[in-house]
């Protein structure tokens, strides 16, 4: 497996993507979806990188900067015939170091409240986020679960 810069440019890192955005459709109603579409995904402001299985995209991840002092993950997926092997933590590695890196004093995220979703909240808070208040653009919102982790 490697984790490489992407953007968002090859047929399978888009087919990855509108499977993650297929997925945020069929579980939350269509106000409640934050999920970038491919032509967000490439703004300035946005790091985007993409883990390899050989040639297969088994997963992505993104990193919104919003000020030099935090940023927000975004578009954080397994493939499907990737979940539970451990990409998810891979990914979420990465995008911990690279915030560290860039020091950031937060790292936040917004993901779902419904079941579908709370593999990932648990992964989140294993690794240190604790839910929150909405950020950002955001609004409160029964079907989303805010999260920061500090460093």
């Amino acid at each position: 497996m490697i984790i490489r810069a992407d953007d968002v440019s090859d047929d399978r890192v888009v087919a990855l993507l509108q499977e993650h955005i297929a997925d945020m459709y069929a579980t939350s109603p269509p106000e409640s979806v934050h999920t970038l579409d491919l032509t967000a995904l490439t703004n300035p402001d946005i790091s985007f990188w993409c883990i390899w299985d050989g040639d297969s995209a088994a997963g992505c991840v993104a990193l919104k900067e919003h000020a030099p002092h935090w940023a927000e993950i975004k578009s954080m997926r397994t493939a499907n015939k990737y979940r539970g092997k451990g990409i998810g933590r891979l990914l979420l590695d990465h995008v911990i170091q690279q915030a560290y890196t860039r020091q950031y004093q937060w790292l936040r995220l917004e993901t779902g409240a419904e079941p579908f979703f709370q593999p990932a909240r648990t992964l989140y808070s294993k690794y240190g986020f604790e839910v929150r208040g909405p950020f950002a653009d955001y609004g409160d919102d029964p079907h989303s679960v805010f999260m920061e982790k500090s460093f």
